[in-house]
């Protein structure tokens, strides 16, 4: 990986990164060493700014007020001129009155820092890629990074991330997406989740696509948010080495979901469909998206419909082990229509459906009314997997339609 150059505080090299339950294979140091945090050499290196001087302003009581048309806290001193700038800084990069106020009380730190230092972080988080029309929204989000020490905190944060970036425009979406994520340690968080994640099988540029695709995962907790996921999928029989991590990184958003309030539950409805535990792990594997769903708002109600259009117990439960996302598919737009076409356009029983269930994954117009149609023209009969498990060049030459393309 490229190396960074990053300028630390002593104290802050001796520190030692907290130890993780599913520890990585090289350990956390060894992890901000690849990230080029720990790289002895460039911590005298030259750096973007000088470091920013801080002072403190006394706050007094008060209450909301009124100063040169922006709406400010009353605990701010608004005769210091330091705070005057500041708020003159904000209305000039398009805050409203009520969006000036917002960011002041979410981060009371505003009111001491320099406007030297924000204006020095908004011009690096444009330098980095972030168009500045989407700024003010990414500082209402989380103004502290509007405090942070440029070269203590926001370049080396944001120098680590582009380490595990593959394209450009990666870092500045995950900010923009998630922009606390420039909020947290690098030593404490980003390289002890970047350890727990080797640990399960994730590397290379899987690492960078996990987090930055999904952001927010840098502030869940790893000993109780992340390995409470990793223990519920161990417990479903999910052991082979790496398989938790691939599980993890085709669909992160199930780190943000409760075990017992929603995975567990959901998983339990499955196996009460009549699923066996392979085929539960099946489904975490290839569709870890159907296990993530309320049951109540979406399974349930999928059930139904498809109890409602004559399948029994049996058929659902095939239908589900073979292709699990039909219960989270939607009911008007996706499964009303095809069954609708199965019996009213293409004549064919539910049961097809059931010996079939992957005919719900195919597109609607794209592929059923096309096929259909040249298969009606021409008269031949065959099943929904000879008509629709191939490819469209197969399927022309399976049934000798080849003078049929368009």
């Amino acid at each position: 990986m490229p190396q960074m150059s990053v300028r630390r505080d002593e104290r802050e090299h001796t520190a030692q990164p907290k130890k993780l339950k599913h520890s990585g294979r090289g350990g956390d140091k060894e992890i901000c060493c690849r990230l080029g945090y720990f790289n002895q050499n460039l911590r005298n290196s030259v750096l973007v700014s000088p470091p920013a001087v801080r002072t403190n302003i006394v706050p007094r009581s008060g209450v909301i007020s009124i100063f040169g048309g922006f709406l400010v806290s009353g605990h701010m001193d608004i005769s210091n001129s330091h705070n005057n700038s500041i708020l003159w800084f904000f209305k000039h990069k398009g805050f409203d009155d009520k969006g000036i106020h917002e960011i002041f009380r979410k981060c009371k730190r505003l009111e001491s820092v320099q406007k030297e230092n924000v204006s020095q972080n908004w011009d690096y988080l444009k330098s980095i890629g972030i168009q500045e029309r989407k700024l003010p929204s990414i500082v209402t989000k989380c103004p502290k990074i509007m405090t942070l020490d440029l070269n203590e905190k926001l370049v080396p944060m944001i120098q680590c991330l582009t380490t595990l970036s593959t394209k450009p425009h990666e870092v500045p979406s995950a900010i923009t997406k998630f922009p606390h994520i420039l909020t947290h340690s690098i030593e404490e968080k980003l390289c002890p989740l970047l350890g727990f994640f080797e640990s399960l099988g994730v590397s290379g540029n899987q690492l960078g696509k996990l987090l930055l695709h999904n952001p927010r995962i840098i502030s869940y907790s790893i000993d109780t948010k992340l390995s409470g996921v990793v223990d519920f999928l161990v417990n479903i029989g999910l052991t082979k080495d790496g398989m938790i991590g691939k599980i993890l990184v085709k669909n992160p958003s199930i780190m943000g979901y409760n075990v017992e309030k929603r995975l567990r539950p959901t998983t339990e409805f499955l196996l009460s469909l009549g699923l066996t535990k392979s085929d539960l792990q099946r489904v975490a594997i290839n569709f870890p998206e159907v296990i993530c769903r309320d049951v109540d708002k979406i399974l349930k109600p999928n059930l139904n419909f498809l109890k409602s259009r004559g399948f029994d117990s049996e058929q659902i439960a095939s239908l589900v082990g073979r292709y699990p996302p039909i219960l989270i598919k939607s009911v008007k737009n996706s499964l009303e229509p095809r069954i609708r076409f199965l019996v009213e356009v293409m004549d064919r029983g539910i049961g097809e459906a059931a010996d079939y269930p992957e005919f719900f994954q195919h597109g609607l117009k794209n592929r059923l009314e096309r096929r259909e149609k040249l298969l009606k023209e021409r008269n031949i009969s065959c099943s929904l997997s000879e008509m629709l498990d191939c490819n469209h060049k197969k399927f022309l030459s399976r049934f000798d339609l080849v003078t049929k393309i368009v």
